[in-house]
């Protein structure tokens, strides 16, 4: 099994030994870096993850699922601390499944996505290698997820047929407008990062289950945001006005619905334990915090946005409507 180390690796630390050489310079020395990484510190769902481990058991009734009331809105309600503790323990775990399952359709439509923009590189070109190992990689994590959620008993639907259809518009995007596509990638990948590694410096007990693929997830995302996070900075200024405008325009509707969906919990959820409505409101619609930490979980792509350019009058009309600007949460 790999060994990995305590410390999970921010995206942003994979790009320091990048800073004094030119901008071109700067891009293939990443994406020699990541590749090695890819190389040297990857994982396999079923050799890194001891499922067959007792310790590793998932049982849905451990007190070990139940939500941290300091992590989770929702398990800061008295509806919730009010639940028997069996029914505590099942609905965190269950909760875990249905975000596991949810970003394993997320990373199918990434790794269609990645697949499309890998059909419109040259020969030679060094981003082909990268969006292989990347693609390799998101399956081995939705390996993990699938696992995870056959396990716990709980037979998660993801999205619904809807949300599935409007799936393809996406990926075509790897290929039409890829710049648009790696928004989208950060829009889904940045939020769970964020509420990963914090939940991951907590001091609470987690599953050994749940860290183990937590650890693997935040290590190799590391490599994905930085990837998204450069392809933008290198690509971007050299759009259109059009293309930036949509940019601009897209950016805070994507980021703030990918947000929701990563955060709060499927419909599905809240229909199988009849959360109320009021409960529901005074978790995440009407909670100052919950849209606190929602904007921090987007402070690293928003301040990519900024630089870019892309939030700026009158776009920055659409982040404070859609309540993602940090100064008035």
């Amino acid at each position: 099994m790999t060994e990995l180390d305590v410390r999970t690796t921010p995206a942003e630390e994979l790009d320091e030994s990048t800073q004094s050489v030119t901008q071109g310079e700067r891009w293939l020395k990443l994406l020699d870096r990541l590749n090695d990484l890819s190389i040297t510190k990857h994982f396999d769902a079923y050799v890194d993850v001891p499922w067959d481990d007792p310790a590793y058991a998932l049982d849905p009734t451990d007190p070990r699922w139940e939500l941290d009331p300091g992590l989770d809105p929702l398990g800061a309600t008295e509806w919730y601390r009010n639940l028997p503790q069996t029914d505590r323990a099942r609905l965190g775990c269950e909760l875990v499944a249905s975000k596991m399952k949810i970003g394993l359709v997320f990373e199918n439509i990434l790794k269609r996505g990645l697949l499309e923009f890998a059909l419109t590189l040259p020969n030679g070109s060094p981003e082909f290698r990268y969006a292989y190992h990347e693609v390799i990689e998101e399956a081995q994590h939705s390996l993990m997820f699938q696992e995870f959620v056959n396990r716990s008993g709980y037979d998660a639907p993801g999205l619904g047929k809807r949300e599935l259809m409007s799936t393809r518009r996406i990926v075509a995007l790897g290929r039409r407008f890829p710049q648009l596509f790696f928004l989208f990638v950060l829009g889904g990948e940045d939020p769970i990062d964020y509420v990963q590694r914090r939940e991951l410096r907590s001091e609470r007990e987690i599953h050994p289950l749940l860290e183990r693929i937590m650890r693997i997830h935040v290590t190799e995302e590391a490599r994905h945001l930085s990837f998204a996070r450069h392809y933008l900075k290198r690509t971007v200024p050299t759009l259109s006005p059009w293309h930036r405008m949509r940019l601009a325009i897209g950016a805070p509707v994507i980021l703030g619905s990918m947000a929701q969906l990563m955060l709060k919990p499927a419909p599905d959820l809240v229909e199988r334990y009849a959360i109320p409505a009021d409960v529901l409101e005074a978790a995440y619609t009407k909670n100052p915090e919950y849209k606190r930490e929602t904007v921090a979980s987007l402070g690293k792509v928003r301040k990519l946005c900024v630089e870019l350019g892309l939030v700026r009058w009158p776009f920055t009309v659409i982040w404070r409507k859609l309540g993602l600007d940090p100064r008035t949460v």
